[in-house]
């Protein structure tokens, strides 16, 4: 059975060219087009579309205010259409935030280097959100008393929109926990007391991070549990544009307790302190541990990913070693396999986000197939597994 899409836009132009597009996959039907945000939340009530395709800015209704009515009343995998503008990464954070799943420019040329690729790429987006639909069941209402129980805890999120996004709010850095950016809902299993975990004992002195798809909900579910006085200094790969890799540092900035900053050229690594890897550049470490800093350059064209998990676990493993605690997560493709196997022939640890949580299971499963991850992990448990790993709790 094809998978059924809406298509979400104000430009009849561009509805037409988006439905155009995915009708000649075989494996994908448009069902509906609409023209704003209201018709959207709508339609998705009435047809039941498996993945929405969304537009930001919508006269009547926006695309964000549209996902966040669609993920309260039928969530729906959602992928936004975005302009490369430091304007528009900021609405693209918003409206992940809001629960949608993955964005891509709106510009096709700036999707990738020739239109056939483009066009497969928006295709093969398309489907593997479809995957993410059996898992976004509305969830049942929850009673008073267990409301109640999930604001008091520790870990509690809340949401980082209100009236204004949270990364343009001044001040709230100490004092603010994260949204964090909505996930899917868990697939129903039956309840069990949760396994503990338990330290490994080894000593590490850096812990290095890779994502695509799915990774800023990953990063900041992630990043904001941890504590101001985290002991390593970390970094962190996520492919995005060169536009929004500045106003994604800033939002989590403002959002964590620990520090993070987009990577410059020449930045020493501090402990708790995050990285995060420029978009359209490569990032490397260099030196020593204790004295390590960080290398920014173009990398040429070679490689499919700029930044590139791999380029920066592999340096890593050559200047840290086995001192790495290094994660996998959500991402599509198989960028950072070959970094993680580096690092382990190094000695350092590698764990894998768990299929299930991930928004893409491409990059985690690619490392866990390999047999290079130690640990496959829920995104939830990732936070409490550092802990209990680096002797924090």
């Amino acid at each position: 059975m094809a998978v059924k899409v809406l298509v979400v836009d104000d430009s009849s132009f561009f509805r037409r060219r988006v439905s155009e597009i995915l009708n000649a996959d075989a494996r994908l039907e448009v069902v509906g087009n609409a023209v704003n945000g209201k018709e959207a939340v709508e339609m998705a009530s009435r047809l039941h579309p498996d993945v929405i395709t969304m537009d930001i800015e919508m006269p009547v209704m926006d695309g964000i205010t549209a996902v966040r009515e669609i993920m309260q009343a039928n969530p729906t995998p959602i992928l936004m259409f975005s302009s490369l503008t430091h304007e528009g990464a900021k609405a693209t954070l918003d409206a992940l935030d809001a629960g949608a799943l993955d964005f891509l420019p709106k510009k096709f040329e700036d999707i990738a280097r020739n239109r056939d690729e483009a066009v497969s790429l928006l295709q093969k987006r398309v489907t593997e959100l479809a995957r993410k639909r059996v898992f976004m069941r509305r969830p049942a209402r929850t009673t008073a008393r267990e409301t109640a129980a999930e604001t008091t805890r520790p870990m509690a999120t809340r949401s980082a929109l209100g009236s204004q996004s949270l990364a343009s709010s001044p001040g709230l850095k100490a004092a603010s926990q994260p949204s964090a950016l909505r996930q899917p809902a868990a697939r129903p299993v039956a309840a069990k007391p949760a396994a503990r975990f338990k330290p490994s004992g080894k000593k590490y002195q850096l812990m290095a991070i890779g994502t695509s798809t799915g990774g800023p909900v990953a990063l900041q579910k992630i990043l904001t549990a941890l504590p101001a006085n985290f002991p390593l200094p970390i970094v962190l790969v996520q492919h995005m544009p060169a536009t929004f890799t500045a106003a994604f540092a800033a939002r989590l900035d403002n959002l964590c307790k620990i520090g993070v900053k987009e990577a410059q050229d020449g930045d020493v690594l501090r402990p708790g302190m995050a990285y995060l890897a420029p978009g359209g550049m490569q990032m490397m470490l260099d030196g020593r541990p204790g004295a390590a800093r960080l290398r920014i350059i173009d990398g040429g064209d070679r490689m499919n990913y700029k930044p590139c998990v791999d380029v920066t676990f592999g340096s890593a493993a050559k200047v840290y070693h086995d001192k790495v605690l290094s994660m996998v997560l959500t991402g599509m493709g198989a960028d950072g396999r070959e970094g993680a196997r580096m690092l382990k022939n190094s000695g350092a640890t590698i764990w894998a986000q768990d299929e299930d949580s991930c928004v893409v299971y491409g990059m985690p499963q690619a490392v866990a197939k390999a047999g290079i991850s130690s640990e496959d992990l829920p995104l939830e448990r990732i936070a409490e597994r550092i802990s209990v790993e680096l002797g924090l709790v």
